[in-house]
């Protein structure tokens, strides 16, 4: 196999297990790049391809583990911060309504494993279902959320079923204009 080969079958399974450790998309995006370098590098090392995603999961869990020890020789200066910008949020402000607009059965499951970092197995032993079950019920809620911003926020669907765009949201344009007209009064 190719690195590249290796890059298309598993960086997007490899970024949401790196997320799901460090919880932070900057860290993660930096941790899933190194660790491509080091497959790449490395590639010609692996003799048993029916290994190699094992490997390439070993090698991205040492990067995980040198990002937390890089980072925890790091002291942040609090001093120099300041409040984060408010307006950033709004670009996500569809997203907790869309959340808690799906179907209950769907939102346990998405709660479980995307905002609480559950695995899907142990997402399937709390609700007492299958692990099939959880992997279909966060499929279907992915199509009804992706769905969602195509409808409400004007996104649209690249060739890979992905969100693409900036957010154009009557919605969202409507709860500005209602929250201004609240303040001015």
């Amino acid at each position: 196999m190719t690195t590249n080969q290796l890059w298309n079958k598993y960086n997007g399974e490899a970024y949401f297990f790196i997320l799901k450790k460090v919880k932070n998309k900057e860290g993660a995006n930096d941790i899933l790049q190194n660790s491509f370098f080091k497959i790449h590098q490395k590639l010609h090392q692996v003799r048993d391809d029916e290994k190699i995603k094992a490997w390439v999961f070993q090698i991205i869990r040492n990067e995980i583990a040198n990002f937390f020890n890089r980072e925890s020789k790091y002291v942040e200066d609090f001093s120099s911060l300041t409040a984060e910008n408010p307006n950033d949020y709004e670009r996500f402000c569809c997203f907790e309504r869309f959340i808690n607009e799906l179907p209950q059965n769907y939102q346990e499951v998405i709660e479980l494993v995307y905002i609480q970092g559950e695995k899907q197995q142990e997402a399937a032993v709390k609700l007492d279902i299958s692990l099939a079950n959880v992997k279909a019920r966060i499929r279907r809620a992915k199509a009804i959320l992706k769905q969602n911003f195509k409808d409400c926020c004007k996104f649209e669907l690249n060739p890979d079923g992905e969100l693409m765009g900036t957010a154009n949201c009557a919605y969202c344009e409507t709860e500005k204009t209602v929250h201004q007209s609240s303040e001015d009064s």
